[in-house]
């Protein structure tokens, strides 16, 4: 008998939902039944987004958020919940990146990359969890699910984007702080650490010859494509995961092994 993930009844928020894996983990979880929140700052690709989905039969709202404003964050949220309803998951997806070496990072580079991958990340995670347990503090616990996208980089320095990878390790770290603290609440605190994943920002650096020299070194070589996660994003929504906490797992294609 087959056995398919359904997240009908659950609102999951999703942050840098305007492109790339983000706009992909909205379109997967509306498939899968979940009312969908849209939060990103280019308000007009979420609204387009948004016409997707609901042209396919999903439900979905649009949020402005800015991750590096920590008053945009608590109005977000807020929205999002005014707007779908309490939230039972989040899929805490924003990030950036600089190319260069750390000899050459300046203050401004380190501000960009952590405000939004870190800090952003950690505010926007603590604004909603504590919404979730103000709910989850009865006898019954709820099955809330936050869900952080680090990166292998947080896992394994890589050449010319350790910024990148300090911001994500502690992405790594705090999931588990996080899922520690807050799992008593019926929150499942975990993260997704993908690879080299082919999205619109760096599909043109494939067909390079930097970028094909890498393809070389990847165990299979090959990049993966966004859907490649999609799997694994389901399982850690859904209540079938209920007795995962604090896991960070990897979807790299082997990478990580090397």
């Amino acid at each position: 008998m087959g056995r398919s993930i359904n997240l009908e009844g659950k609102v999951a928020l999703i942050t840098g939902a305007s492109s790339g894996l983000g706009k992909r983990f909205a379109q997967v979880l509306s498939q899968a039944g979940a009312k969908v929140v849209l939060a990103s700052r280019r308000v007009e690709r979420l609204k387009e987004l948004r016409a997707e989905i609901e042209a396919s039969g999903g439900a979905a709202h649009v949020v402005s958020l800015d991750v590096t404003d920590y008053q945009s964050i608590k109005s977000a949220v807020a929205h999002a919940e005014t707007e779908a309803g309490t939230i039972d998951i989040l899929v805490n997806n924003s990030g950036v990146s600089t190319t260069q070496r750390l000899a050459d990072v300046t203050p401004a580079d380190f501000e960009y990359v952590f405000d939004t991958n870190t800090r952003g990340a950690f505010f926007v995670a603590q604004e909603v969890a504590k919404r979730m347990m103000m709910r989850g503090n009865g006898a019954h616990k709820p099955a809330y699910r936050i869900i952080n996208i680090a990166s292998v980089a947080g896992l394994r320095v890589l050449p010319q984007i350790g910024l990148y990878s300090m911001s994500k390790a502690a992405v790594v770290h705090m999931t588990k702080a996080m899922a520690q603290e807050w799992g008593r609440h019926g929150i499942n605190v975990n993260a997704i650490c993908p690879g080299y994943i082919d999205t619109e920002i760096n599909h043109h650096h494939w067909s390079t010859e930097q970028g094909q020299k890498l393809i070389s070194m990847l165990p299979r070589h090959r990049v993966g494509k966004p859907e490649d996660l999609d799997g694994l994003l389901l399982l850690l929504a859904a209540d079938e995961s209920n007795f995962i906490n604090g896991s960070v797992i990897t979807a790299d294609d082997g990478f990580g092994l090397a």
